[in-house]
């Protein structure tokens, strides 16, 4: 999976992954943001849900990037044991 840089001024880093297996219905969306906010802290937001659909979301503020880049890890731990998990490994989705 593609790493974000933590910078100590400007910076925004997106990545976004998908799990597919069309013979056993499934079709997983995530996406994960991170970003500066104006007072200085890391702001990481992630959407998730089946692809095509409304999914849901959340947003986690860190007054330092190293808070931060452990909690990205702790989801790109998360995503990375998948195919453990459900059987279909998130692959990278390259954007556009």
């Amino acid at each position: 999976m593609h790493q974000c840089l933590f910078m100590a001024k400007h910076f925004e880093c997106r990545e976004h992954w998908r799990a597919v297996d069309t013979a056993r219905n499934i079709a997983r969306d995530y996406q994960l943001t991170v970003t500066l906010d104006l007072f200085g802290w890391t702001v990481v937001e992630r959407q998730w849900g089946r692809i095509g659909c409304n999914g849901k979301g959340a947003r986690d503020s860190f007054p330092n990037a190293a808070s931060a880049r452990r909690f990205v890890d702790a989801v790109r731990s998360r995503r990375g044991s998948a195919k453990h998990r459900i059987g279909v490994e998130y692959r990278s989705v390259e954007e556009a």
